[in-house]
C-alpha cells in the first residue's frame, strides 16, 4: 500500500482550511483544524497500539476476549489513552450535535491523559461566535469530519516518521501568513529560528528556553539542529511559557506531534507571573532563545517594580515598551556559563532614557556578544527591521570586551509580499559570528570603550562602513566625451537643417 508523502499530506489539511473560508476568520482556523488533525492522530495511533497489543497477546495465548480487553481497555498499554467517545471511529458515527461530540470527546481524552490537561480545552468545536449558528457548526464540522477520514494518520500511513509534525510546521506558516497581522503573534519564520539556533549551537545535555514560546517553534528548531548533527533530540530538557492560551494549546500539540513530549510548557504572562520557577528562584539554563513582542506596551511595569526575583537590576523600561523588560528576564534565566538569543526592533540600539541606561548596565557587564542587523519585512505583520542581539555570560577570552557588529540587512530573497533569508544569507551571518572578525562592509569588532565614547549607542551603521565610494571621475576622458557629443550634436543639427532646406521649410 502505498504511503502518504509529506506533499499529500501538507495539501489535504491545507484544503481542510477551504472548507471554513468563507465561514469564520481566518486567524480561527488553525484552532480547529489542528485540533481534528490531533484528535485524529491520537485515535489512529491508540488503534495501531491496540492492534498491536491484541496480536501479541493472541500469540502469547491469552483468550480472545481478554486480550480485546487488555489491548483496548488497558492504559498502561498506550502512551495516550483515548476513552470510546473520542475515538474517530465513534465520531464519525455523530451526524448531530457534531460541535458537542467534539467538545465531549476533548474533555473526555483530557481526563484519562494528565499530559493533555488544558490543550484541547481552548478549542471550542460549538462557539456560536466562530462557528456561526447551528446549522452552519453542522455543515461545517460535518465536512471536517468527512475530509479528515479520508486520511489515516497511523505510524504505518506515513513515508517519514516526523511528518505530522513537519505538516503541522508547514499548517503554522501557511496559517501565518494567511492570517496576516496575528500570525506574527504565534510564528516566527523558520529560516530566522534556524539562524537563532545556529548562532547558539545548542548541544545534547542541555536545557534550553523560550520565555514567549508561541507555537514551539523555536525550541523544536533546538531539537532538529541536534537530530541534524547526528544527536539525540531526547537528550534536551525543553522548557517554555505562553500567555495566549490558544497558542499554548498549539505549542502542547506541536510537541507532542513532534515526539517531545517531555518539553515543559508553562501558561501565564513569564513578566507578571513567571512559571519555571524552583525553590522560590528562577530556573536557570543553558541556552534561552526568544522572539519577544516588539515594544510591548502595558507589559507589567507597575508589578515589576516589586519583582522578586531581582531581574531588572539595569532598571525598568518604559511603561510603553516592554523590550528591555523580556531581555532582562532572560538574563537572568540563563546560568553563568549560558547564551541567550533574542530578536528585537532596532529601537532597542539606540534608544535613550531608561532603555539607554538599561543598554549601558549590560554592556559595562560585557554581555552584548554580537548584534546583527536583519532585513526589513522578514516578519509577519510588521515590515520593520529586526536585529538579533547575542548575550553571553561566558564570552571566549579573546570576546571579553568586545561587541561583533554583523550588517545582513541586504542578503536576503525578495518575496511578494515577504522577504526571506536563504541559507546562504544564514551561512554567511553564522560564518562571521564563528570566525568574529572584520569583513568588508558585513561586520566589525567594536571594543567597549569605543562604543562607551559613542554614549552606548549601539545603531549598527555607526560601525559597519556601508556606504559606497564616489566613482573616480577622469576630468580629461570626461572633457573628450563632451567635445565629441558636441561635435555629433553639431552634425545632427547641420543634417537637420540641410534636410529642412531641401523641404523648402528653410
Amino acid at each position: 500500500m502505498n504511503k502518504l508523502t509529506r506533499e499529500q499530506l501538507n495539501a489535504h489539511l491545507w484544503s481542510a482550511a477551504d472548507i471554513l473560508r468563507g465561514s469564520i476568520d481566518s486567524s480561527d482556523y488553525k484552532n480547529y483544524i489542528f485540533g481534528m488533525l490531533f484528535l485524529k492522530r491520537l485515535s489512529d495511533v491508540f488503534e495501531e497500539e491496540a492492534e498491536k497489543v491484541e496480536e501479541r497477546e493472541l500469540k502469547s495465548g491469552t483468550p480472545l476476549r481478554e486480550a480485546k480487553r487488555i489491548a483496548w481497555e488497558d492504559q498502561d498499554e498506550h502512551q495516550f489513552f483515548v476513552p470510546p467517545r473520542a475515538r474517530w471511529s465513534e465520531i464519525k458515527k455523530v451526524s448531530t450535535q457534531i460541535g458537542e461530540a467534539f467538545n465531549k470527546a476533548c474533555e473526555a481524552l483530557e481526563e484519562q491523559n494528565q499530559s493533555l490537561e488544558g490543550v484541547l480545552a481552548v478549542i471550542d468545536f460549538n462557539d456560536p461566535y466562530r462557528l456561526g449558528d447551528a446549522k452552519n457548526r453542522e455543515t461545517v464540522l460535518l465536512r471536517l469530519v468527512q475530509h479528515f477520514s479520508q486520511i489515516g494518520l497511523k505510524n504505518s500511513d506515513l513515508s517519514e516518521p516526523d511528518m505530522l509534525g513537519r505538516a503541522y510546521e508547514y499548517l503554522i506558516e501557511k496559517f501565518a501568513d494567511d492570517a496576516g497581522k496575528k500570525g506574527g503573534e504565534f510564528y516566527t519564520p523558520r529560516k530566522v529560528v534556524q539562524l537563532l539556533v545556529e548562532l547558539l549551537k545548542p548541544k545534547e545535555g542541555m536545557r534550553i528556553c523560550d520565555p514567549t514560546a508561541g507555537s514551539g517553534g523555536m525550541l523544536i528548531e533546538c531539537a532538529y539542529h541536534i537530530e541534524r548533527r547526528g544527536g539525540n533530540p531526547k537528550n534536551l530538557s525543553l522548557f517554555g511559557q505562553e500567555k495566549n492560551l490558544g497558542t499554548w494549546g498549539i505549542c502542547k500539540m506541536n510537541m507532542l506531534l513532534h515526539r517531545l513530549p517531555d518539553a515543559r510548557i508553562e501558561k501565564g504572562d513569564v513578566i507578571r507571573d513567571p512559571k519555571l520557577v524552583k525553590d522560590a528562584e528562577l530556573m536557570l539554563f543553558d541556552r534561552v532563545i526568544a522572539n519577544p513582542p516588539f515594544s510591548l506596551s502595558e507589559w507589567g511595569r507597575d508589578e515589576a517594580e516589586n519583582d522578586g526575583y531581582g531581574r531588572f537590576r539595569f532598571g525598568l523600561p518604559p511603561k510603553t515598551k516592554g523590550d528591555y523588560a523580556f531581555v532582562q528576564h532572560m538574563i537572568s534565566t540563563v546560568n553563568m556559563q549560558g547564551m541567550v538569543g533574542v530578536i528585537m526592533p532596532h529601537g532597542v540600539l539606540f534608544r535613550g532614557a531608561a532603555e539607554g541606561r538599561i543598554r549601558s548596565g549590560l554592556l559595562e557587564q560585557d554581555f552584548f556578544e554580537a548584534v546583527i542587523g536583519l532585513p526589513s519585512n522578514l516578519f509577519y505583520g510588521t515590515g520593520i527591521p529586526a536585529a538579533i542581539l547575542i548575550f553571553n555570560r561566558n564570552k571566549p577570552e579573546e570576546r571579553k570586551g568586545k561587541v561583533l557588529f554583523i550588517h545582513a540587512a541586504e542578503h536576503y530573497e525578495a518575496g511578494k509580499n515577504q522577504n526571506r533569508l536563504r541559507d546562504e544569507d544564514i551561512e554567511k551571518i553564522v560564518n562571521a559570528f564563528n570566525e568574529y572578525k572584520d569583513i568588508d562592509k558585513f561586520s566589525r569588532i567594536i571594543s567597549l570603550e569605543e562604543i562607551k565614547g559613542n554614549d552606548y549607542n549601539l545603531n549598527i551603521s555607526r560601525y559597519v562602513d556601508i556606504t559606497e565610494p564616489e566613482p573616480q571621475i577622469d576630468i580629461k576622458e570626461a572633457l573628450k566625451k563632451l567635445r565629441r557629443l558636441e561635435k555629433e550634436r553639431d552634425e545632427a543639427e547641420a543634417n537637420m537643417n540641410a534636410f529642412l532646406k531641401e523641404l523648402g521649410y528653410c
